[in-house]
């Protein structure tokens, strides 16, 4: 089995996980935890410098960074889930990183201080102003999604995958939820697909 992907679940390994789940090709799933020193054996610094997963391998290139593995399988898999054309992989590619830039350090913020963290540990006001940042890029791709029912076009693809998978962190917000609805319901129906709830079962079971 060529493809080996290391970490758990409740990580944003979960990103890959999910990919590779909705792509239906083999892989071999290493739980590797990122707790306790875990990631910073010689043997895992030897993946990945930085000490940090979701680390891919296949056969023998590595890739690390969830996005960039993302990225990668959809190239190297292809079907209906890669880029069709240059253009759709114009979409990709950005929304891909407007994801990571705008939005995915405010949508940790409402993740960890809405449901994560213990009641005693959370902010709300840190949960309420990570809101307020994220209306903005929320408003720009509920916009968007005015005119096609997925990010690229008329079909669910990898950048659906990779949005989501940072958006769905500020799902329990009942704020953008009710001002973005076109956001919402795209959102609400990656997250029940199959595949994610596969991945969202094992973060579930510490996987």
């Amino acid at each position: 089995m060529a493809l080996k992907i290391h970490g758990i679940g409740a990580s944003r390994a979960a990103r890959p996980l999910w990919l590779l789940e909705e792509l239906g090709v083999p892989y071999e799933h290493v739980s590797q935890s990122y707790r306790d020193g875990a990631t910073r054996t010689p043997e895992f610094l030897a993946l990945n410098p930085n000490g940090h997963v979701p680390v891919l391998e296949d056969d023998g290139v590595v890739v690390w960074e969830s996005m960039a593995i993302n990225l990668y399988l959809a190239r190297k898999v292809g079907g209906p889930l890669a880029p069709a054309n240059l253009a759709e992989e114009a979409e990709v590619l950005r929304w891909t990183f407007w994801a990571v830039t705008e939005c995915e350090k405010d949508a940790l913020t409402v993740l960890m201080h809405r449901v994560g963290m213990p009641a005693d540990k959370r902010d709300a006001a840190l949960a309420d102003q990570a809101e307020k940042r994220l209306a903005v890029p929320f408003a720009v791709l509920d916009a968007h999604l005015a005119t096609r029912p997925y990010i690229a076009g008329d079909r669910f693809t990898v950048v659906d995958v990779n949005v989501a998978s940072v958006l769905g962190w500020a799902q329990s917000s009942r704020l953008l939820a009710e001002r973005f609805p076109r956001v919402a319901d795209w959102l609400d129906r990656c997250m029940k697909r199959p595949a994610q709830q596969k991945v969202r079962q094992l973060a579930k079971s510490g996987r």
